[in-house]
């Protein structure tokens, strides 16, 4: 898949079923759909999501967050919502898919999983179903959806990121995160036959970190992983957001760092990041 190119049906070569279309009549145009996902919690995946949103959003894209963590989500605590229908009522029928998406701070929509779901830590027929589902639905409705995944290589987080035409892996400088976030790459290069994953790293410590970081990531991917064209996989370096001390002020007060504080280094580097997304992904071919 080239980075030109703007599906206009869930890309069912990634999720490696006939899915069918988006449930959009043919020819309607559908959401470029993103994953965001890391090897390992704790990485600030949900903090990318949530504020590379409202960064999108700024930029005239219509943006929504789906919450694709179904066990233990957290997209609500960053944003400071508290939903009173979330994705667990639709998919037990109390309600209403629209009455479940509402609106963020930033201006982008949401739909949030409500957290603690024993039930949905295990991808069954039933959950992958309305899952799918719900994606179809929404597609048409938007120009990006940003699913943010658990972190892993369970099935949930790895069905959730099949549903996605491309994929951003966050990860931070420390090993453990990079030799997880490589054990996931892998993953989605052996099962999903992804030729490329999309690479940003947090709290880089200094410029170029990411750069040297990714340069490394991708000689060992070069190395030890081949995809089924039978090339290395081919890791895109989409920029670094630096260690900033606002950050942890921001996700304390439960605020967006794009509104609490545009102009500090990391919140400038997620704008330059959804500048990057949006020339690589977002611009439809002519």
């Amino acid at each position: 898949m080239s980075d030109a190119q703007s599906p206009t049906t869930l890309p069912t070569a990634a999720t490696g079923s006939a899915s069918g279309g988006n449930g959009a009549p043919s020819g309607t145009p559908s959401a470029r759909i993103i994953a965001i996902t890391s090897g390992k919690g704790g990485v600030g995946k949900t903090f990318v999501s949530a504020n590379l949103a409202a960064a999108l959003t700024r930029r005239g894209q219509r943006v929504l967050v789906l919450d694709a963590d179904l066990g233990l989500a957290n997209l609500d605590v960053v944003l400071n919502l508290y939903p009173k229908i979330t994705l667990h009522d639709v998919f037990t029928g109390k309600a209403k898919l629209d009455d479940a998406v509402i609106t963020a701070p930033g201006g982008f929509a949401v739909l949030l999983a409500g957290s603690g779901m024993v039930e949905y830590s295990r991808l069954t027929p039933e959950v992958r179903n309305q899952f799918l589902n719900v994606i179809q639905t929404l597609a048409p409705r938007y120009d990006v959806i940003l699913l943010d995944t658990g972190a892993g290589i369970s099935d949930v987080v790895l069905f959730s990121v099949s549903l996605a035409s491309e994929v951003l892996i966050v990860a931070t400088p420390e090993p453990t995160s990079l030799t997880d976030a490589y054990a996931a790459i892998k993953v989605l290069a052996m099962q999903q036959k992804r030729q490329h994953v999309r690479f940003v790293v947090n709290q880089a410590a200094r410029p170029g970190d990411g750069r040297a970081i990714s340069g490394q990531l991708q000689q060992v991917l070069d190395r030890f992983v081949t995809t089924e064209s039978g090339r290395p996989l081919r890791l895109v370096h989409m920029g670094d957001i630096p260690a900033d001390p606002t950050v942890r002020d921001a996700v304390m007060r439960r605020q967006l760092l794009l509104l609490h504080t545009p102009g500090c280094p990391a919140a400038l580097a997620i704008s330059q990041l959804a500048g990057k997304v949006e020339e690589a992904l977002l611009h439809r071919a002519h």
